[in-house]
């Protein structure tokens, strides 16, 4: 007899139970528990998850209709709705961040998320930085208040293009700036930090320019300078113009008293030129117009992200309700990656449209994780 696992059977596998356990006794998660283990809560919410269940009743009767098949997944019986819904309000989240941070880190060890598709020479850590809003109903959810009639959370990520997964995440209110969460940003020496043109600030650049940061970005259209040396251009390539330039703007010059490399690009599948500014001199630009390419991988990582909804947030309370979206992207993310071929695909998850990637901004409670 042939034994296939389903797919969800297949995911719970890359989280270990003796290393479930150890993290639920670390947290004491189970403290004054009466026979609901968090495993359970676990694998109840996972559930939640890939089955796009909106409500804990749909939850716990999804689970009841393979009452014949839990046993393979570890528990014994479908929960509660009441039991459900206590755990998830009394027991700590920080438990699920851990898992997660876990889960993550034993993945890029085994190399299970893949590697960097663009191949380049240079050793220096390459990260995205962008955001993107999550949209919420402003009638539920009055914290999230965005604009008159809209509400969402923003979030802000800090991509590592070694495995494309992130490295940082900050959930904030819709209205927070990007480039206010950018400057509390710390990156190592030598690192280089590709952006779009909304994290324009020279006080910013100013500042990761002496504690030899790189960075990559589009130039404004109205940045007033003055061109110091004309730099020789490849052959064969797309590049129009390699100059390095001075900032000629009052404030300016004050913020970035260096000088600035300001290369054209041309961009034959749209027909225009991009004006990229960096604080690398050595690069070739080729080189740092292929590293603005690159930078294209974080709109893919928005936009193949599965981000909660806003009944999915009504499941938890307190400090897991803001963590759940992007929860839910990174896990669809992860998941991807670490079961790219299932044996049986046993699954009840339905399919669901990724949000639209945005680049606006704000906070008021938010919750940071970071590696």
């Amino acid at each position: 007899m042939v034994q296939v696992a389903s797919l969800f059977n297949q995911l719970l596998d890359h989280f270990p139970k003796l290393e479930f356990d150890a993290l639920a006794l670390k947290h004491k998660a189970e403290k004054g528990a009466k026979g609901f283990a968090t495993r359970t809560q676990f694998v109840a919410m996972l559930f939640c998850q890939l089955a796009r269940a909106e409500s804990l009743r749909e939850i716990c009767n999804g689970l009841a209709c393979s009452q014949g098949k839990l046993i393979h997944l570890g528990i014994s019986q479908a929960p509660n709705k009441s039991t459900l819904s206590y755990a998830n309000q009394h027991r700590p989240a920080a438990l699920f961040e851990d898992l997660f941070w876990t889960t993550m880190n034993r993945c890029r060890e085994q190399q299970a998320l893949g590697g960097r598709k663009a191949k380049f020479r240079f050793k220096n850590k390459l990260l995205s930085l962008d955001s993107t809003t999550i949209t919420l109903c402003l009638e539920l959810f009055p914290w999230a208040k965005f604009r008159r009639a809209k509400g969402g959370v923003k979030a802000h990520v800090v991509l590592d293009h070694d495995d494309y997964m992130p490295e940082y995440v900050l959930l904030t209110e819709a209205r927070r700036s990007d480039v206010s969460v950018a400057q509390k940003l710390v990156f190592n020496p030598d690192t280089i930090v590709v952006m779009d043109r909304g994290y324009n600030d020279y006080a910013l650049f100013g500042r990761w320019a002496q504690q030899g940061i790189y960075f990559v970005t589009r130039l404004k259209e109205n940045a007033a300078y003055e061109v110091v040396e004309e730099c020789q251009l490849p052959q064969n390539r797309n590049i129009v113009s390699d100059q390095i330039i001075r900032l000629t703007g009052e404030q300016a010059k004050k913020d970035y008293p260096l000088v600035l490399r300001r290369i054209v690009i041309w961009d034959p599948i749209q027909e225009r030129e991009i004006v990229l500014l960096t604080n690398h001199l050595a690069f070739g630009a080729t080189t740092i117009g292929a590293i603005y390419k690159e930078r294209w991988k974080i709109e893919l990582f928005f936009e193949n992200s599965t981000w909660g909804t806003p009944l999915d947030v009504m499941i938890f309370r307190g400090s897991i309700a803001l963590n759940r979206p992007v929860v839910g992207s990174l896990d669809a993310c992860v998941r991807q990656r670490i079961a790219p071929r299932p044996l049986c695909a046993e699954s009840r998850a339905r399919s669901h449209k990724p949000a639209t990637p945005a680049t606006v901004s704000t906070e008021s409670t938010a919750v940071q994780w970071s590696v």
